[in-house]
């Protein structure tokens, strides 16, 4: 009988790397709905957090948004990569983590992913 192999690592993002994105991802979610961020490109914007993905080491968290009706998309991630130092010291007190991820945003394309597929 073969023994599996000492370096294989599973395909996916382990349990770990998923619930510390789901925190951070409420945790955004929740800054962004308070309009802390002074910005005019963000003042207004309704903005959805589909989806965080962390890196193994958890030091990095990539934040994917997207507006309601997906107007603006690129303007809003540029807003929000202005001010990613400001959040990211704003959620850090609410998170229970060691440390406070690095947030990079990207608007999500899944949903066009979505419509194209069907």
């Amino acid at each position: 009988m073969k023994r599996p192999s000492q370096s294989h690592r599973p395909a996916g993002p382990s349990q770990r790397m998923l619930r510390v994105g789901e925190l951070v991802r409420h945790a955004v979610a929740a800054f962004l709905q308070r309009g802390e961020v002074e910005d005019e490109v963000l003042s207004g914007a309704a903005i959805t957090i589909p989806e965080v993905r962390m890196t193994p080491d958890l030091k990095l968290a990539n934040v994917y948004v997207m507006p309601l009706g997906g107007e603006r998309a690129d303007e809003i991630v540029a807003a929000l990569d202005r001010h990613h130092r400001f959040i990211r010291g704003r959620i850090g007190s609410e998170l229970d983590l060691r440390f406070t991820p690095e947030l990079r945003f990207f608007v999500d394309t899944s949903f066009d992913e979505f419509a194209r597929v069907d």
